[in-house]
This record gives C-alpha cells, sequence and structure tokens, in this order.
C-alpha cells in the first residue's frame, strides 16, 4: 500500500450552533441549493484563497464584533498589501507558487 502524504488525510471540522439557526441555515440553503458541505467548502476556500469579498467580510465582522485589536488588524492588512506587491511585482499567485513547489517536489522523487 501506497503511503498517503499530508493533504491526503480526510478530517471532519465539528462546531455547534443553536437549533433555531441551524434551522435558519437549513433553510437558507435550500433556497440557494446549496448542501451543508458544499457551503462550508466553498467558504473554506473563499477564505483560504483570499477572496476579495471574504476577506472584506471577515474585517468588517471582525471590526464590528471587536475581535482583534486595532494594532493587530493594521499587521494583517500590511502583510495583505506585502502579498499583493509581490504577486505584482513577480506576477505569481498562490496557485502558482504551489504549483512551482510541486514540480520541484516531483523532480527530487524522481
Amino acid at each position: 500500500m501506497a503511503a498517503r502524504t499530508y493533504g491526503d488525510y480526510e478530517k471532519r471540522i465539528v462546531f455547534t450552533e443553536t437549533d433555531k439557526t441551524h434551522a435558519e441555515l437549513k433553510i437558507k440553503l435550500h433556497y440557494e441549493g446549496l448542501r451543508q458541505a458544499q457551503f462550508f467548502r466553498m467558504m473554506i476556500q473563499g477564505f483560504l484563497q483570499d477572496d476579495p469579498n471574504m476577506v472584506k467580510f471577515i474585517q468588517e465582522y471582525k471590526l464590528k464584533n471587536n475581535i482583534t485589536s486595532k494594532r493587530q488588524r493594521k499587521i494583517v492588512a500590511k502583510e495583505r498589501e506585502g502579498q499583493k506587491d509581490i504577486e505584482s511585482k513577480f506576477a505569481l499567485n498562490q496557485n502558482e507558487i504551489d504549483s512551482i513547489f510541486d514540480m520541484l517536489e516531483r523532480e527530487q522523487d524522481v
């Protein structure tokens, strides 16, 4: 049997919510034609890929709910700008960078 590598293992993500919120979510998902798993995977991908709409939503939510300090929000914003600068200078996005590392990894295995 081939050894599984990091990224091959499936993990469960579990949290609790009130029955009212759960019911509202199920109704809204049904209206949108989505299943819970599709919805949460979509949200996770948007978050991990720094979707501009997701980033804006999270920033506004953190500000409104006082989740992080003003200093921490500034640090994160500055890092995001730095990342954008690097991407524009080298014209590479995260998927392209990952692809380069994947190619290098395959060459080492040969």
